[in-house]
């Protein structure tokens, strides 16, 4: 007797609809066809033990299971449950109601507990979005697809679960979630608060600054002058996540399996902080089975990449294309997958292998061209990459004892919102830009004019300083960000002289 039932396969942070065909027949052996890989295969051991402790039996004929279609590599242990219930219902054992309404999912344990799996955000949108009636899954990924609107979600604990609801023999509880009430609730959730910031007011203005236009930054000082405990605020002054982004961001949380079964929607911004230690692969993303990387996690968020020239050089490398094309392709020989990938690069690294160049109490003990053969670690185009070069210096023992309030992070957010709200009517043609940072070189001799005073003072900057020739768009960027901030239509000279300051590495007599 042949029987359908319906799972799903994730590639990417997008979902297809696979249909499970189990046909029983004359014969003693069991096969999988359709492209399994070997968790698929090994799915009838489980399923023969989980029917077994459940009461029921595993059929000693021939089985034929068919994942279609059959040319897309079928991976991972969520399509057990849905083989099982096909048996079970192919064989005559229980009467199955609704089978083609509803998808599947779930991995079994030899006792015929249900165990969860990765990629369900992704799934239930696309159930949805195929008109599935629902979705029968783990307990513990419940609440993940319940956000999804128009979709019934039943979360189960046991094969025997699944059985009674398919015999209309029980009922189980649907799992609900007010997707809008859920993302208002936790909007503003945040731990830190540049409130908790004595002094430093330099670095919190070139943060918001980069928070403003979207734009990497790299901190630049001594150890112990708070550059991590700054770039760990930089998410409190983004604007809010909207609804859209919040999905997407949990959708490739999903697929990575980082949602814990109290999760449903992520609503504050990533921060991802990798070891330098890390691999290329678990950066970027890839593996057998690609995965996303540490870049695809910090989407619609902040990468912060701590003891920048400690990573390895091929490591930093592979971030070159991401952070201008905002998204990462890997490509295997069957398949390839895009991974989002946008996101605020913000690093922090010491002037020298000591930790004391340049710093106003303390002698560097540095040899001669130490300083500059660790700041070569870090390459040029990535350097290019990077608008803001932030020198942080110590904080004075007055400004720590200082009973001053610092500024609150909702204030200052409040500032970036405003400026992010010009920048966004001033794409409002270009949808694939959002702010400043974004902007390609024509669109930068377009958007940023200067007048004659503002060419003469960067005319100046470049000669005196030392300036790169890829300063000048990065200070142009900058710039129209710090204008925007200040509500002017027009780019100021005192916009320019600020944006100048922030290319310290670009000055040919910085590490002399």
């Amino acid at each position: 007797m042949l029987i359908k039932t319906y799972g799903s396969a994730v590639y990417g942070i997008e979902a297809t609809t696979i249909t499970i065909e189990v046909n029983i027949s004359g014969g003693t052996k069991y096969y999988i066809v359709g492209l399994p890989d070997n968790a698929v295969k090994e799915s009838l051991r489980r399923i023969e033990s989980a029917l077994s402790t459940s009461g029921y039996r595993m059929p000693r004929q021939k089985i034929v299971v068919n994942l279609a279609p059959a040319d897309i590599r079928k991976e991972g242990s969520s399509y057990d449950l849905a083989i099982a219930i096909a048996i079970l219902t192919s064989s005559k054992q229980i009467e199955a109601h609704a089978l083609g309404e509803f998808l599947i999912l779930g991995e079994l344990s030899l006792d015929g507990g249900i165990l969860p799996i990765k990629g369900v955000l992704p799934i239930a949108v696309q159930a949805a979005r195929e008109g599935f009636k629902g979705i029968i899954l783990p307990l513990a990924n419940a609440r993940e697809a319940a956000v999804v609107d128009g979709l019934q979600v039943y979360g189960i604990r046991h094969l025997k679960d699944a059985i009674a609801f398919f015999a209309d023999q029980g009922s189980l509880g649907r799992t609900e979630v007010n997707t809008a009430d859920e993302f208002l609730k936790n909007i503003d959730n945040y731990d830190t608060d540049f409130a908790d910031v004595q002094g430093q007011e330099n670095i919190k203005r070139a943060l918001e600054i980069a928070a403003a236009g979207g734009h990497n930054a790299i901190l630049i000082g001594p150890p112990g002058s708070g550059k991590t405990m700054l770039a760990k605020r930089l998410p409190t002054i983004l604007p809010p996540l909207s609804l859209g982004e919040s999905l997407e961001t949990t959708k490739i949380h999903s697929v990575a399996g980082k949602l814990g079964a109290t999760d449903s929607l992520m609503t504050v911004r990533p921060f991802r902080a990798p070891h330098h230690t890390i691999s290329d692969v678990a950066l970027v993303g890839g593996g057998n089975t690609p995965q996303p990387g540490e870049i695809s996690l910090a989407h619609n968020g902040v990468l912060f990449l701590d003891e920048l020239p400690e990573f390895k050089r091929a490591v930093l490398e592979v971030m070159r294309q991401p952070l201008e094309s905002r998204q990462i392709t890997i490509s295997r020989s069957r398949f390839s997958v895009n991974y989002p990938a946008s996101f605020i690069l913000i690093a922090a690294m010491n002037p020298c292998p000591c930790g004391f160049h340049n710093h106003p109490q303390k002698d560097c003990v540095c040899h001669p061209g130490m300083v500059q053969k660790y700041l070569s670690k870090v390459s040029g185009p990535l350097l290019d990459r990077i608008d803001l070069h932030v020198e942080v210096t110590p904080v004075d023992f007055s400004e720590l004892t200082s009973v001053r309030v610092p500024e609150k992070s909702a204030v200052i957010r409040s500032r970036v919102i405003e400026a992010r709200k010009i920048q966004a009517a001033r794409f409002k043609s270009n949808p694939d830009i959002h702010n400043n940072a974004q902007m390609s070189a024509k669109q930068v001799r377009a958007i940023c004019s200067i007048d004659e005073a503002g060419r003469a003072l960067l005319k100046t900057a470049m000669e005196r300083l030392g300036l790169s020739a890829r300063a000048y768009d990065r200070i142009l960027r900058v710039s129209r960000t710090i204008a925007d901030m200040d509500g002017s239509m027009e780019i100021e000279t005192a916009h320019l002289a600020e944006a100048i300051q922030f290319r310290s590495l670009d000055r040919e007599s910085w590490s002399d």
